[in-house]
């Protein structure tokens, strides 16, 4: 099953580069969209080349980068590997015609950076380089991703034409607001590239994934739990939530209803996931009685702390010369609570060992109760952006092999529907 679920063909976009200082993430949005799964096409202005060189592109996205109108791509498909060649014949344009071609097999087109100076352009309908051509003569979604200086970015025709862009369908990513290479603060840094692979993965995937999940609502928790002992100290686990935020994502692109319950993080939740922010394990476990009743699967991600202090002051301790002790007690064991319910939700855990993986993974699964446990090496996993997880259930043990944290959690999520459903429709066996 799990070759099945790596079978979905690859997303094809053309990155469009322009103008300006954050060219330089492009780079690194490029990085990650590759090791997504999603071609990349890099096409850059003539601007954008002072900033970041056709050649650091082409290197990161393994293709030739289209600057020029005027000259033929002809030997595009003369240069690299085989597999880049099959990449590139969709952009083979003898008759001249590449503006036209190269859109006509790609899924999106994103510019990121924007500049100023290119959304106009593209508010009205200008286009007199190879990038505002592609984007004139599109066939595809069209997604922007601004970057500009403050005062530029509030300029009255700037909102103008970012007004007129999304009133015609396009996509608008950012931007962000922080410090600027300028020296100044405000809106108009283009989101971390991070952030914008996530929000583009999130754009493509749905129109290449079945709804499997429509009219499911799946409860999940993620990050970890911080359990205080005084006014600035605490015990907690060390988790990022990426894995229980790429679980979400993962969901919402099934077509799901996503409840996420998440311990502190400096994650932002994906858009269209119902996000409830809790400290302590016990208010974690509050929430979740609070919403279970309505879920019809519950993924058990947060590394929920396992003792709490006994007793905890409202000062800070101070330190002294002599030893402090602490008196501590078991959390409260969510999963072990959701599993218990009379008419509990399809629920699945998540095992997080240092040694003896299968062993402690196989057992916890038999002492929840509970069809399927997710396990994981936790010194590969913490902090980490891409991890291998062992998915064990009552048939076995099923590898799901590296790779970044929301593929293996679309994997997961592709596995979870298939088990569910034989255990709720088992095959009959005739006499």
């Amino acid at each position: 099953m799990i070759q099945v679920l790596r079978d979905i063909p690859a997303r094809r976009i053309i990155l469009g580069i322009t103008g300006g200082i954050a060219a330089y993430k492009a780079a690194e949005l490029t990085r990650l969209l590759i090791k997504q799964g999603t071609h990349v096409q890099v096409a850059m202005t003539e601007a954008a080349c002072h900033f970041i060189t056709p050649t650091t592109m082409q290197a990161l996205s393994g293709h030739p980068v289209l600057t020029n109108l005027w000259i033929s791509n002809q030997g595009i498909n003369n240069q690299g590997n085989g597999s880049q060649e099959s990449d590139n014949q969709s952009y083979n344009s003898d008759d001249g015609m590449l503006h036209i071609h190269a859109s006509r097999t790609t899924d999106a087109i994103v510019i990121a950076p924007a500049s100023a100076d290119f959304i106009a352009k593209l508010a009205h309908g200008l286009a007199d380089d190879l990038l505002s051509t592609l984007c004139l003569a599109r066939n595809c979604p069209l997604i922007v991703a601004p970057a500009m200086n403050r005062q530029m970015w509030e300029n009255t025709a700037t909102q103008r034409n970012i007004q007129q862009l999304i009133s015609d369908g396009v996509i608008l990513l950012g931007p962000d607001s922080g410090s600027q290479a300028c020296g100044e603060e405000g809106m108009g840094r283009m989101q971390e590239a991070a952030h914008l692979a996530r929000d583009i993965q999130a754009f493509l995937q749905p129109k290449l994934l079945p709804k499997l999940l429509t009219d499911t609502h799946i409860l999940l928790t993620a990050g970890p739990t911080y359990e205080a002992i005084d006014a600035v100290r605490g015990i907690t686990n060390r988790s990022s939530g990426k894995m229980g935020y790429a679980v979400a994502q993962a969901a919402l692109e099934l077509g799901a209803k996503v409840t996420l319950i998440s311990g502190p993080t400096a994650l932002s939740a994906p858009q269209g996931a119902k996000l409830i922010q809790v400290t302590s394990a016990a208010d974690m476990l509050q929430a979740v009685q609070q919403q279970v009743a309505d879920a019809d699967i519950f993924i058990g991600v947060a590394a929920v702390a396992d003792y709490r202090a006994t007793q905890t002051s409202t000062q800070k301790i101070k330190k002294g010369a002599t030893k402090l002790s602490l008196d501590l007690l078991p959390n409260p064991d969510i999963l072990g609570y959701v599993a218990s319910l009379p008419k509990p939700p399809f629920c699945v855990g998540f095992a997080a060992e240092s040694h003896d993986l299968i062993k402690h993974a196989h057992e916890k699964r038999l002492i929840k109760n509970i069809p399927l446990i997710v396990a994981n090496l936790a010194q590969q996993a913490i902090g980490a952006d891409d991890n291998e997880l062992i998915l064990i259930d009552h048939a076995g043990e099923h590898v799901l092999p590296r790779a970044d944290k929301l593929t293996l959690a679309r994997d997961l999520l592709k596995h979870i529907v298939a088990l569910r459903h034989s255990l709720t429709h088992p095959i009959k066996v005739r006499a």
